[in-house]
């Protein structure tokens, strides 16, 4: 269900890194949460690093609505750069096991999957 990798990089590194990786593969950031700082500037003391970078890419998205308009509610995809123990890692929950769960459409299935192959290249291009 998930894909998860560690890199050897630095948690900042990895972070641009998977931006620019997002970009090239025809995809958008369109926010990026900061869990890490959000937390921390709550008064919670949290050592880790997490940083939640919501991709999307406008004519998959379109295809998945036009299927089945609740599944707005599983977009846009979630990428996370994060720390534990002190070590980055790049991650994600694999679109086709979570999108199988919410409809048996054949469409979406193949929609999934190539979303996925495209998320885990820009994982593995980041770390």
């Amino acid at each position: 269900m998930y894909y998860i990798v560690q890199t050897s990089k630095p948690f900042n590194q990895a972070c641009a890194d998977l931006e620019a990786a997002v970009l090239r593969h025809g995809f958008g950031v369109l926010y990026v949460h900061d869990l890490g700082a959000t937390l921390r500037s709550k008064g919670i003391a949290f050592e880790e690093e997490c940083k939640v970078f919501e991709v999307c890419n406008p004519g998959q998205a379109a295809k998945v609505l036009s299927v089945d308009m609740r599944l707005n509610m599983a977009l846009p995809c979630r990428i996370s750069v994060f720390t534990e123990k002190g070590k980055a890692q790049i991650g994600m929950i694999k679109p086709l096991p979570m999108l199988s769960t919410l409809s048996q459409d054949a469409a979406l299935v193949q929609i999934a999957k190539e979303v996925e192959n495209k998320t885990i290249q820009m994982i593995d291009e980041a770390k």
